[in-house]
């Protein structure tokens, strides 16, 4: 029999508005220190006195700081969920609209928090690698839903095969911004950048494929072939 990979058991739910306030204040304490510092860096102790509460009290939510890691990425990466699918509800009723709502949202994200958030999709830590392969899914399907309606206006060969391919490669490229030494920042770069990737996207999705035949080339090898 495979035995199961050893994985921290969910940590403690509060059940009441004042342990919920903690909660939220230590989650808080503890994303402003990872930005800053970074997850590895990242202590309790640290945590406990940036939100006010004890040692103790972290330790009675949390069995080890790799559950505390996991809270922290289950807040921030449903926060950007969140955040993606508000920016797509609300985006230009057109194909255009939605490609160029997903590339600024995106990029925001990415952007949030010092790089913070890529990290913790980077995190080796079973729970938060796992978490953030359920968000790239999850923004990746918000796309391709909010991108559904405009599909007959897409040239390629394959329209959904190459929305997905746009959506792939929009979000690659927010997450190699986030991980470059020299990433693009500042609202109005990022803006400027979000708007280019929006256009390469929509260019691909409206070019015809390079090297699917025309009308005309099928048709002269069809008589061609018929002359035969």
């Amino acid at each position: 029999m495979t035995e199961e990979p050893d994985r921290p058991a969910s940590y403690r739910e509060p059940r009441q508005a004042r342990s919920a306030a903690t909660l939220a204040r230590v989650l808080r304490a503890a994303e402003e220190i990872a930005s800053s510092v970074g997850l590895e860096e990242m202590t309790i102790a640290a945590v406990a006195k940036s939100a006010g509460v004890s040692v103790g009290t972290i330790y009675r939510r949390f069995e080890d700081k790799e559950q505390l890691i996991a809270a922290l990425s289950e807040r921030m990466l449903e926060r950007r969920e969140q955040y993606v699918a508000e920016r797509l509800r609300t985006a230009e009723p057109s194909l255009s609209g939605v490609l160029d709502a997903y590339a600024h949202a995106l990029l925001q994200s990415f952007a949030d928090s010092s790089g913070l958030f890529p990290e913790l999709l980077r995190a080796r830590e079973t729970r938060s690698l796992e978490r953030g392969a359920r968000t790239i899914t999850e923004i990746h399907r918000l796309l391709l839903e909010a991108a559904a309606p405009y599909v007959d206006q897409i040239r390629r060969s394959s329209p959904r095969a190459a929305l997905d391919t746009a959506a792939r490669a929009v979000l690659g490229a927010c997450f190699h911004n986030s991980v470059r030494p020299d990433p693009v920042t500042g609202e109005a770069a990022r803006r400027r950048y979000a708007d280019e990737l929006g256009d390469m996207a929509i260019a691909y999705l409206l070019t015809p494929d390079r090297h699917r035949p025309t009308g005309s080339a099928r048709t002269a090898r069809t008589s061609s072939g018929a002359a035969g």
